[in-house]
């Protein structure tokens, strides 16, 4: 039996986040400069993706380029930035064939404006696809994207627009760049780096955490597959006692 086919398709979980770690460490260890490693992680962006669709996963965030990766080497940024270009525009047919809707969360503004005009076309050309929800997350952190919330918050109330009491944790959530999407269940960072890394900080809170060594190049369905094992054999309490989950699920069964 596969893996696959040991996964309960009716507990599966309905938005994945994934660091996709350990591209420049895989070139690297192949003698090969970092953006080969970028280059090869697309492959497994294809692969993951065609995964959660098959599944029916609803929604599948990739965090692709942080604001702190705006300090790397020059020449890395640079090729970044063209694979990305390249990589939408190859992409946003099949993207399209596949039923597949794009959504970029994080600061645009940043990105250069070939890719953001790339970027935005994908997201127009894929608005009406009803199946997975594919979330780039480009130029992006969770502390940039809270503090934004914050000021559009503080602007909104100084504008007589929102009363502080009704600044409630769903309000807030209305301010983030999630505000469409529903939390992350499960979580999986490759690499064997056990941390967030400033991503999805609010959203993360009750969220599965899932670490593999797996470098990002090397990661496939079956790795994905596993993570979803895993998921699905751990208990989530949201803060209440074992005993009250069993109760729960003696009463819905």
């Amino acid at each position: 039996m596969s893996l696959k086919d040991k996964l309960d398709l009716q507990r599966l979980p309905r938005h994945i986040a994934v660091i996709m770690d350990g591209n420049g460490r895989w070139a690297k260890e192949r003698g090969q400069d970092r953006l080969f490693g970028h280059y090869e992680g697309v492959e497994s962006v294809r692969d993951i993706t065609e995964a959660c669709a098959e599944l029916g996963i609803g929604y599948l965030t990739l965090y692709a380029f942080s604001t702190e990766n705006w300090d790397r080497p020059v020449n890395e940024v640079n090729g970044i930035m063209e694979l990305l270009v390249n990589t939408i525009r190859s992409e946003v047919s099949t993207l399209i064939k596949n039923n597949i809707r794009l959504h970029v969360i994080g600061d645009m503004n940043m990105l250069p404006g070939n890719c953001k005009s790339e970027m935005e076309e994908a997201i127009s050309l894929t608005s009406q696809c009803t199946g997975l929800n594919l979330v780039m997350a480009l130029s992006y952190s969770a502390r940039w994207e809270i503090l934004n919330a914050a000021k559009k918050i503080a602007q909104d109330v100084k504008d007589g627009k929102l009363e502080p009491g009704a600044i409630t944790p769903d309000k807030w959530q209305q301010y983030l760049c999630t505000a469409d999407l529903p939390d992350p269940e499960l979580m999986i960072r490759t690499s064997g780096e056990c941390r967030i890394s400033n991503f999805l900080l609010y959203q993360l809170a009750y969220a599965e955490l899932y670490f593999t060594d797996t470098r990002w190049p090397d990661f496939r369905k079956e790795h994905l597959y596993e993570a979803i094992l895993n998921f699905q054999n751990r208990e989530r309490r949201f803060g209440k006692t074992s005993d009250q989950i069993q109760q729960n699920e003696e009463i819905i069964s």
